[in-house]
Parts: structure tokens; sequence; C-alpha cells
């Protein structure tokens, strides 16, 4: 039997990823007396968004009966996974709200909807953008007419206005990590010259370097959140620049030192904690 001393943290990976990108944070979690629920929709990444947050749902509450658990979890996700996760929360529990969370973390989320998946679309920019990624973050001969997820987190879409429509939750912590080119160091994300694709405040597109190379800054922001951008020292990227890109986020050492430092910390006295519903 679990107990709040061991609260579990239900871990959700990103779009076309998988649970073995927790093996570094899953560890550091455990080392500090959390439990560990990881949740894998490998198997149904092509169900869409609301098939994949009612499956989290139920994978919770069959944990939950597992372990005879009933208190307060909290959740960390990469990527899309935290919209799923927000999508579970906001839309489908929005109003009920059955599910008992502390913390939603979130590690590099396309929270306003993704400028990648728009680009993809981009009938002049999307051949080129999928080109450069093709092997590294989409298969050869991706073809994103074909993805679901990706036409779901195209801003404006039915997922991510209701998203926007439901908002955040006052019962739950929002945080959010993010990875920024501090330096501009080229190497941080190649495919891009260490730069992130992002909306023009005017229209069309432009590059940035805050952002992961993946997801830019202006994709993540809620109302509300708190937001950590790393690294928090810069020379980090001279001596390993890679790590502070969307792919890398969730395996890189400061990360893991963070949401377990956020997850541990807030238990303790006069940290704020949400307020019960």
């Amino acid at each position: 039997m679990l107990t709040d001393e061991r609260r579990p943290v239900v871990l959700v990976h990103g779009w076309r990823s998988h649970p073995g990108i927790w093996n570094h944070l899953a560890p550091a979690l455990q080392d500090a007396g959390l439990h560990c629920w990881k949740f894998d929709h490998t198997a149904i990444h092509e169900s869409g968004t609301e098939a994949i947050a009612l499956a989290l749902q139920e994978f919770i509450h069959k944990r939950r009966k597992e372990t005879s658990y009933s208190g307060p979890v909290d959740i960390v996700c990469h990527s899309m996974g935290t919209c799923i996760a927000r999508y579970l929360l906001e839309v489908i529990d929005g109003s009920d709200r059955e599910e008992e969370i502390r913390f939603l973390v979130g590690i590099g989320p396309p929270n306003r909807g993704s400028a990648m998946a728009e680009a993809f679309n981009d009938p002049k920019l999307g051949p080129e953008v999928i080109r450069r990624l093709a092997g590294i973050f989409v298969p050869h001969g991706y073809d994103p007419g074909e993805d679901l997820i990706v036409q779901e987190f195209r801003p404006g879409s039915r997922v991510t206005s209701a998203l926007s429509r439901a908002g955040t939750r006052d019962d739950i912590v929002y945080r959010f990590i993010l990875g920024a080119n501090l330096t501009r160091t080229p190497t941080f994300f190649p495919a891009f010259g260490g730069m992130t694709l992002e909306f023009a405040p005017g229209g069309g597109w432009r590059t940035t370097y805050a952002g992961d190379g993946i997801v830019p800054h202006s994709d993540s922001y809620l109302p509300g959140a708190d937001v950590d951008i790393l690294p928090a020292d810069s020379g980090n990227l001279a001596r390993h620049p890679e790590r502070y890109c969307h792919i890398m986020l969730p395996r890189n050492p400061e990360v893991v030192a963070r949401v377990r430092d956020c997850l541990t910390a807030s238990a303790a006295p006069g940290v704020r904690t949400p307020p019960r519903s």
C-alpha cells in the first residue's frame, strides 16, 4: 500500500516517443522516495488526443486500485504528453474534478498548439522542414496529413480550442521546464542551426533562440504557470548543447534534478501547494 509519503508520479511520454525516455528521471525520483507509474501510449498513438487522455485516466484508476492509493498524485510529461494530461484534467475532468492531481510538470510542452505541427502542413515550408527532421524527429517519408495527433495539435484545431476554452485548474500547480539556446550555439539543434521555428507576430514564420529546436517558448506559456528556462548556467551549453534540445530534455541531468527538486521540495513546510477544491 502506498502512502502520501510515497506519492506516485505519473510519467507521460510524448508524440512518437516511448516510456524509455524516463530511464534517467524515474530512478532519480525513486531514489528521492517517489513511486513512478509509467503510462505507455505507444500502441494507441494513432487514436487521437481524447482516446489517449481517456486511456491515461483508466491507467491512473487501475494503478490506484492495484496499490490501494487514494491520495493526490503528480504528473510529469514530455512534449505533447503534457497536452494529453491537460485534456484529461481540464476538458474531460474539468467540471467534476474527480482526478486529484497536485502538480502537473511539463517538459517542453506545446500548450498553445504546435507551431511545428502547423509548419509540417505548410505547403511551401512543410516539405523542407520534414526533410530536415527526417530520421531525427519524424520517419523518412512522413506524411503529416495521415497523422491525427499532428492535425489535432495545430493551433485552432478542435483539441487546442477545447483546451483554450477550458483553461487551467486552480486546484493544480502547473510548472513547465523549457530549454533555450542562450549562447546561440548551432550544435544545440543542428537541423535548424540551433534555432526554433515559431509564428511571426504579423503572420508567417520566423526563427528564434527562445526554444528547444522543436517547441518555441511562445507555444509553451500559459497564464499563471511557473516556468523554468534551462540551462541556469549558460556554460552548460558549451559542454553539452545537445542535451537542451527538445528530444534530449527528459534525459538531461539538469532537467532531472529540477523535476526531482520541484516534486520533493513542494511537500516541505512553507512551500506553496495547490488549494483543495
